[in-house]
C-alpha cells in the first residue's frame, strides 16, 4: 500500500498515540516492535498489521523494512537504537524519521548524509516537540534577521507530565550537564549555567505570561545550527526558580548522579508510575515556545507561538511529516523539519497558534 509505513516502537506511550491517530492523516502504520505481548493487542485493537522486529537481528529488520517506504523510529533511548535503524534503512532505500531530542544522536545521522544522498532516502530524526516548533521558530527569526549570530530558544509546558519514554531518557543523561552552542562548535556546560525570565505571550485573552526556564542540552543545539547556521544557540526550559537554585549546585553531586546505583533506582521509580500523561491530563496542557535571535549590533528580534501538550503534537507533527514523505514530498540526506518544510510546518499542526 502506498499510504503504509513501519512504526517501529508502537507499543510505546508516544507511539500509541501516533498510531491511534493515523487513521486521521490517511495513512496506515505497520505497528512494529520486540515483544508480541505488547504489539498484538494493540494492532487487535486498531486492526492494524504488526510485525514482531528484534533490532538486533539484523536479516528481521532488513526483511519489515523492504515491505515499505518509510519507517518512524519511535524506540528511544535512541543512543541504543538509531544506530541499527538508520543503518538498515540505509541497507533497503527506505527513509528514516524518529522523535528523538538527544543532541548526539543528531549528530551522528547527520553523518549519513551523503549516504543517504546515494540512496535516494531522507533521514530527519526530531519530528516531534523534539524539535519541530523550535525549529520553526529557529528559521522565522533568520529569516527576518539573516545577519544574526545568536540564538536563543525556549519552551515550557502548561501542565501535562512525563512518559515512561522521555524520563527514562532523561535519566540515562542525570549528571551528564549540559551543552550550548558557540561560534559554531558544541561545547560543554553546566546544567542550567544561565537563568533568565521570559514573557510568552498568552495568547487570546490578552497580557504575558512571565516563566523562569533555564539553560539545558535540547536538540536544537545540534538541529538549529544545520537550519539557520546561526554560531551560537542556547536553548532553554520553563522551571520553577526554586528547583533552578538547588541545580546550581549539581556540579558537586554529578559524580554521584552518573553511578549506575543512582540511575538504576531512578528507573524503578519511573516503571512504578503512569505510561504517561493521561488523555485528560494532555487536552488541558499545552506548550509555549518562544525565541530571540540577535545580531553583531545588538539587534534583537523575538518570536512565540503556543501549541499542543508535547506528545499530542509528537503524534500529529510525526505523522503529517509522514504523509509528506509517503507523497514523494521529501528531499534527500539529512534534513531537519524547517529546513525541509520551512518555518510555516508548525502552523499545520492543529491548535498552533501564533502570539
Amino acid at each position: 500500500m502506498q499510504n503504509q509505513f513501519l512504526l517501529y516502537g508502537a507499543n510505546g506511550y508516544t507511539g500509541k498515540l501516533i498510531a491511534k491517530l493515523a487513521a486521521t492523516y490517511h495513512v496506515q502504520p505497520i505497528l512494529a516492535g520486540r515483544t508480541e505481548a505488547y504489539i498484538k493487542p494493540l494492532a487487535d485493537e486498531l486492526q492494524l498489521p504488526y510485525r514482531i522486529i528484534d533490532l538486533d537481528n539484523k536479516q528481521q529488520l532488513e526483511s519489515a523494512l523492504s515491505a515499505v517506504k518509510l519507517v518512524l523510529h519511535a524506540a528511544g533511548p535512541y543512543v541504543y537504537t538509531a544506530k541499527q535503524m538508520i543503518e538498515a534503512c540505509l541497507q533497503t532505500g527506505v527513509h528514516y524519521i524518529d522523535i528523538n531530542g538527544d543532541i548526539s544522536v543528531f549528530e551522528m545521522l547527520k553523518k549519513y548524509d551523503g549516504a543517504a544522498k546515494e540512496k535516494n532516502i531522507m533521514v530527519m530524526p526530531g519530528v516531534g516537540f523534539d524539535v519541530v516548533p523550535t525549529d520553526c521558530i529557529a528559521l522565522q527569526l533568520k529569516n527576518k534577521m539573516p545577519d544574526a549570530t545568536h540564538l536563543k530558544l525556549a519552551f515550557a509546558s502548561i501542565g501535562g507530565g512525563l512518559s515512561h519514554g522521555t524520563a527514562t531518557t532523561m535519566a540515562g543523561k542525570i549528571g551528564e550537564g549540559g551543552v550550548a552552542r558557540e561560534n559554531g562548535k558544541i561545547v560543554r556546560k553546566p546544567l542550567g549555567q544561565k537563568g533568565m525570565w521570559v514573557n510568552f505571550s498568552a495568547g487570546s485573552g490578552g497580557g504575558t505570561k512571565r516563566l523562569f526556564v533555564m539553560t539545558i542540552p535540547w536538540g536544537d543545539i545540534s538541529t538549529a545550527y544545520t537550519t539557520t547556521a546561526i554560531p551560537n544557540i542556547e536553548t532553554y526550559t520553563g522551571i520553577p526558580p526554586k528547583v533552578y537554585r538547588i541545580l546550581k549546585f549539581q556540579w558537586a553531586f554529578n559524580w554521584l548522579l552518573r553511578t549506575s546505583f543512582v540511575r538504576n533506582i531512578i528507573r524503578k521509580k519511573i516503571k512504578a508510575r503512569p505510561a504517561g500523561p493521561s488523555d485528560e491530563q494532555r487536552q488541558k496542557s499545552s506548550s509555549l515556545v518562544w525565541g530571540e535571535a540577535g545580531n553583531a549590533a545588538g539587534e534583537k528580534i523575538t518570536a512565540c507561538i503556543r501549541c499542543l501538550d508535547g506528545y499530542t503534537l509528537t503524534a500529529h507533527s510525526s505523522l503529517l511529516i509522514s504523509k509528506k514523505i509517503l507523497e514523494g514530498n521529501f528531499k534527500t540526506g539529512y534534513q531537519t523539519p524547517a529546513g525541509c518544510y520551512g518555518e510555516n510546518l508548525i502552523m499545520e499542526v492543529p491548535g498552533t497558534k501564533v502570539i
